[in-house]
């Protein structure tokens, strides 16, 4: 099976093609600039460099939220205009797999942190067992110290990794109350080769869907939405 893969839930932005047992071409940039510069012009160029037409790809994977409101929409639009020019189904996957995905090697448990600003972060927690990305703590849009809480019940040791990491390091360090440590750089943030190995899986599981159907997963609100409700709110106590 061959898979063009899309990441753009973070700061950095990435595409890859890649089969079952192999990443065959990768293209990752982490220079701030706007996804919608850089995305199309980077799925061309890891086509080109797979020497794989986009017509013999079996399906699109996306890294499906949560993540920027800004960069999910744009990977997801990317990914649905190729699904429905090509005829290809979408696979979904969540960022936070994803992310957690890239330390699949690591024996204790995973906890991938993005940054989702106004003091909290998207997180979840895995293990792998035999082979498999197990889901322990579900997604959610949390305090840093609520996910740190949650984590200390399990008594093992915990990999951070993600934006998230850094942003919260010195709370990390001082409240943790666990042993842990932090992924290195290079493999601490978004990956399109991550988004496609488990896009290759997920695909046999059943679990993908028609370009049509494909919409983002935003886990938390829009900010333009929630504060429009917080403006109804104030209104309403006067």
């Amino acid at each position: 099976m061959k898979v063009l893969a899309i990441d753009s839930s973070g700061m950095a932005v990435s595409a890859a093609v890649a089969d079952d047992n192999n990443v065959i071409a990768e293209f990752t940039v982490n220079n701030r600039h706007t996804h919608s510069q850089t995305l199309l012009p980077m799925v061309d160029n890891v086509v080109q460099m797979s020497e794989i037409p986009l017509t013999d790809i079996d399906a699109i994977a996306v890294s499906s939220g949560p993540g920027s409101f800004t960069g999910l929409r744009i990977g997801s639009a990317t990914a649905k205009g190729l699904g429905l020019a090509l005829n290809k189904p979408i696979v979904p996957v969540p960022s936070l797999d994803a992310l957690a995905y890239r330390a699949a090697c690591f024996n204790g448990i995973i906890c991938p942190l993005m940054d989702a600003r106004r003091n909290q972060v998207y997180t979840a927690a895995y293990n792998m067992e035999d082979g498999k990305l197990v889901n322990i703590i579900e997604q959610k849009a949390t305090g840093i110290t609520d996910i740190l809480y949650g984590l200390r019940e399990y008594g093992k040791e915990v990999l951070f990794l993600g934006d998230g990491a850094n942003v919260y390091r010195d709370i990390i360090i001082k409240e943790a109350g666990m042993e842990f440590s932090f992924a290195p750089a290079h493999i601490s943030k978004q990956s399109a080769a991550s988004v496609a190995m488990l896009g290759i899986i997920y695909y046999s599981e059943g679990r993908y869907e028609s370009a049509a159907e494909h919409k983002p997963f935003y886990l938390r609100k829009p900010q333009a939405e929630r504060e429009r409700e917080e403006r109804m709110q104030g209104k309403g106590k006067l």
